[in-house]
C-alpha cells in the first residue's frame, strides 16, 4: 500500500459523522513515548536517530491493529507529499520539516498512526469522528500494551513517562477535539470560548494544532498538563464537562443567528453556495471560510443542498 491509495479517498475521521458532529468535528488522542537507553533526540546523532528509527518502525508494522498499515519515510518524501500528511492531520509540521531520519506508520483507514522522531521518539495517535475520546482511549491504550509487550520506554516511578517537553511527563496524553464554532464567530461571542478554555487550563489552536491559527471557525481544544493527572481523569472532564459547555455556547449562538439574524444568516450560506459553484478561482483559505458558512447551513437545516460528508 502506498500514499496515493489514500489520497483520494476521505478519512473515516473527518466524513461528518459521529456523536455531536455539528460542534465536534473529530476526537484525538496521542501518546508520547521515548525509547529506554536512548537520549531525547535533541541530543542524539543522525546515526543514533536512524537506530531509534528502524527499531520501532519495525515494531509498529508488525502490530495488528486490525487494519492494513503502511510506512512513510517523511525526510526522504516529496514536499508536495509532506503537505498532504499534514493536511489529513497524519503527521506535524514539525515532523513534517524537521531534522534527521524520521517516518510514519498509517493505519490504510487514517485513524492511526505512529510518528517516529518527531519531538519524542515515538507518537501514536488514534483518531474518531465527532465525540469519540472514550473509544480513542481505549484503543490506544490496547495498541501502547502491545507495543510495551516489545519495547521498554523510558519510565519513572516518580514521574510516569519521561518526555522531551516538561508537559506530557507523566502519562504523555494529549487529549483533543476540533471543534467548529461559527456561530460563536459570527455573533461576536468567541471570546466567551477562550476565556472558557483559559479558565480550564486548556489550549486553544488552530486547525493543524501547534503554532497554526484558526482557519474556517475550526478550533483545536487540548489539554495542557499531564503529571499527576490520569488518563480517564482527563477524558472524563472533557466529555462531561468541557465539551458540554462548549457546546452549549456555541447552540446559543446559533439561537440567537436564528432569531435576530437570520436574513444575514441566510444570505452568508446563499453567498458561499453561489462563490463555491461558480467561482473560477478561490483560495484555500476563502473555501474553507465558504465552506464553514455552508456545514452551518446545513447543521442549521437553512440549506439541504448538499451535505456535511461532501463539505
Amino acid at each position: 500500500m502506498k500514499l496515493t491509495d489514500i489520497s483520494n479517498d476521505i478519512n473515516e475521521w473527518f466524513d461528518g459523522s459521529g456523536p455531536l458532529a455539528d460542534t465536534v468535528i473529530s476526537s484525538r488522542i496521542r501518546l508520547a513515548r521515548n525509547l529506554a537507553g536512548y537520549k531525547f533526540l535533541s541530543r542524539c546523532s543522525n546515526a543514533e536517530k536512524s537506530e531509534i528509527l528502524d527499531k520501532l518502525r519495525d515494531i509498529m508494522m508488525s502490530l495488528d491493529l486490525g487494519d492494513k498499515v503502511f510506512y512513510v519515510s517523511v525526510d526522504k518524501a516529496p514536499t508536495l507529499n509532506k503537505h498532504f500528511l499534514v493536511e489529513r492531520h497524519l503527521i506535524s509540521r514539525n515532523h513534517a520539516f524537521g531534522k534527521g531520519p524520521r517516518g510514519v506508520v498509517i493505519a490504510e483507514r487514517e485513524f492511526f498512526t505512529a510518528m517516529i522522531n518527531e519531538e519524542d521518539h515515538l507518537r501514536i495517535q488514534v483518531l474518531k469522528a465527532g465525540c469519540q475520546l472514550s473509544d480513542c482511549a481505549k484503543q490506544i491504550n490496547r495498541i501502547d500494551d502491545m507495543i510495551e509487550k516489545k519495547v521498554d520506554f523510558a519510565f519513572s516511578p516518580r514521574y510516569g513517562y519521561l518526555t522531551a517537553c516538561p508537559t506530557n511527563l507523566g502519562t504523555g496524553i494529549r487529549v483533543s477535539v476540533m471543534l467548529h464554532l461559527p456561530a460563536l464567530k459570527m455573533t461576536g461571542q468567541i471570546e466567551k470560548f477562550f476565556n472558557a478554555a483559559k479558565d480550564m487550563n486548556l489550549a486553544v489552536r488552530g486547525l493543524f494544532g501547534e503554532g497554526t491559527e484558526a482557519a474556517s471557525d475550526l478550533y483545536q481544544l487540548s489539554n495542557q498538563a499531564t503529571l499527576g493527572v490520569s488518563e480517564s481523569e482527563i477524558v472524563s472532564r472533557f466529555e462531561k464537562t468541557i465539551i458540554p459547555e462548549i457546546i452549549e455556547y456555541e447552540n446559543a449562538a446559533r439561537s440567537q443567528l436564528l432569531s435576530k439574524q437570520s436574513d444575514v444568516l441566510d444570505d452568508k450560506i446563499s453567498r458561499a453556495m453561489a462563490l463555491l459553484q461558480n467561482a473560477q478561482l478561490i483560495s484555500s483559505q476563502e473555501a474553507l471560510f465558504l465552506l464553514s458558512h455552508l456545514r452551518l447551513g446545513i447543521n442549521m437545516h437553512e440549506h439541504m443542498g448538499a451535505s456535511t460528508p461532501a463539505i
